[in-house]
């Protein structure tokens, strides 16, 4: 049984390593979640496993955050963003041969292969364009997941026949994603709450149900990283019940769940 005091130690790594913020309501959802890593350490309690995780190198910090994490995403999921990014990179590519996507919260990948989709509708082979799309997650284990690739019938029912045709092959009872689209998409492991190695700047950032789970600070600290990382003009896609909060500067709402840098 996940006690208290293991509980609120718990919830402390979990805030300060990924920004998370995890309630009391969430204590059954932690304990069930957590129970494999007790069994694959050959733990006895909780209360061990805390003693673990009290060594800060310890390697359990990443796998606690994995075992935390919820990914749910889907195939083209909203799909009016979809529909603003192929007529933001038309438009921008008319000016610049220079374009940057950055999908943070990749979860199991269908988004930044929706993207990549996009692109492909939208401007064809890229002649010419140096075009690439960032994607990027804390969760080790969902990122592996996402650069394979690998989709079953169930999970690909919302790309469409066309689109399962021309973007992904078959291979048993899997669907994988086509080369053509894995050569834009990079993948990488990426806490938002650690420095940040790329410097952009992005014409599109996506994040969407992520913010959900942190707290108003960290909301507003990572809002504000994420503007300077905009090229001007760029655009910001948050999750359908998120917004960038009242406080928020240099953004304008340009519809629903978008934004774009205003300053």
């Amino acid at each position: 049984m996940l006690g208290d005091r293991e509980f609120r130690r718990i919830c402390q790594l979990v805030r300060a390593h990924a920004g998370i913020v995890l309630s009391d309501a969430k204590r059954p959802l932690v304990q069930t979640r957590l129970a494999p890593r007790l069994r694959a350490l050959g733990l006895a309690s909780y209360t061990d496993y805390v003693a673990l995780l009290d060594d800060p190198n310890s390697p359990e910090h990443a796998e606690l955050v994995n075992a935390i994490t919820t990914n749910v995403t889907a195939f083209f999921r909203e799909p009016h963003h979809f529909e603003l990014l192929g007529q933001v990179l038309a438009q921008r590519a008319s000016r610049t041969r220079r374009l940057r996507v950055w999908s943070a919260g990749c979860s199991s990948g269908q988004e930044p292969w929706s993207i990549a989709m996009t692109i492909r509708e939208t401007l064809g082979a890229c002649a010419g364009l140096d075009i690439k799309v960032l994607a990027t997650d804390i969760d080790t284990d969902i990122l592996a997941a996402a650069a394979a690739g690998a989709y079953s019938t169930e999970q690909v029912a919302p790309v469409g026949r066309e689109r399962l045709q021309k973007f992904f092959t078959r291979d048993g009872a899997a669907w994988r994603i086509a080369d053509e689209l894995r050569s834009l998409v990079t993948f990488k492991q990426l806490n938002l709450f650690a420095p940040w190695p790329m410097h952009g700047p992005f014409d599109v950032i996506f994040c969407r149900n992520v913010i959900i789970y942190f707290d108003v600070e960290n909301k507003a600290k990572l809002i504000r990283r994420y503007h300077s990382l905009l090229a001007p003009d760029g655009h910001l896609m948050l999750g359908h019940s998120e917004s960038i909060g009242a406080g928020a500067v240099g953004f304008a709402s340009i519809g629903r769940t978008v934004y774009r840098k205003a300053a």
